[in-house]
């Protein structure tokens, strides 16, 4: 089922625009991975796409089985972000405030459905623990927690491995790469272009010469091997899955 299409769409601040001419489509379960130059628009694209911004032109539509509180969203991780003054538990049940409606409290079934992602990502011990203390990477599960509390059918992802450790970082691709192969549609940017072919199954290129296609049909084009020179990524790269 397809997910999402963007036609012609163009995207920036007021009617200045950053990137232009985007034309993509995604269907459930997909694995989409954004990259391209810094500046190219890649962040400014996610948040056209969640609604946090308008297009500065075309036209961009979710299908109509799609609704907001199925969209989960991991921004950039912000240093304000280390010192949220809560537990983890407190900030992955925030994840449903978009379900509660107005209502001014969490029910039941709610919080046992923030205490089941949370042990899904193996940091159930975890929630009654000061979030600022916790180690970069437990503080990025917490937040994957969060979004996916959020999300039913899409993730969207800024960056989710900035500032990891490379433990941190393969842990992190492994669990977003479990949520893959269990149904999710999972859409991330990335600066780093060895893991996005390795565990992506599409690839966004923004840029002067964009791209959109699969992972396979990047590698052998000739926008995928101008950003990948020097890289040690060949046309022949074997899919790979998620450890």
């Amino acid at each position: 089922m397809e997910q999402l299409r963007c036609s012609n769409l163009s995207v920036g601040y007021g009617e200045h625009a950053i990137a232009s001419g985007l034309n993509f489509s995604m269907h459930a379960g997909d694995y989409l991975c954004i990259v391209g130059e810094n500046g190219a628009g890649k962040s400014t694209l996610m948040r056209t796409l969640l609604g946090l911004q308008k297009p500065v032109s075309g036209q961009m539509a979710f299908s109509p089985q799609i609704q907001k509180n199925e969209i989960g969203y991991l921004p950039q991780k912000m240093h304000a972000q280390r010192d949220f003054p809560a537990s983890a538990g407190e900030i992955v049940l925030s994840g449903l405030q978009g379900k509660t409606g107005r209502r001014p409290f969490y029910r039941r079934s709610e919080k046992a459905e923030a205490r089941r992602i949370m042990h899904r990502l193996s940091i159930g011990d975890l929630a009654d623990k000061s979030f600022r203390k916790l180690s970069g990477g437990q503080q990025q599960k917490v937040l994957l927690a969060r979004a996916l509390c959020a999300s039913g059918k899409i993730l969207f992802m800024d960056e989710p491995v900035t500032g990891l450790d490379p433990e941190a970082a393969r842990e992190m691709y492994a669990m977003i790469g479990e949520l893959h192969r269990d149904g999710m549609t999972i859409v991330m940017i990335s600066h780093d272009i060895l893991s996005a072919v390795k565990y992506a199954d599409h690839i966004l290129h923004i840029g002067d010469a964009g791209f959109f296609g699969r992972k396979e049909e990047y590698l052998c084009s000739e926008t995928g091997k101008r950003f990948l020179n020097q890289r040690e990524v060949s046309c022949d790269e074997p899919d790979h899955d998620a450890d």
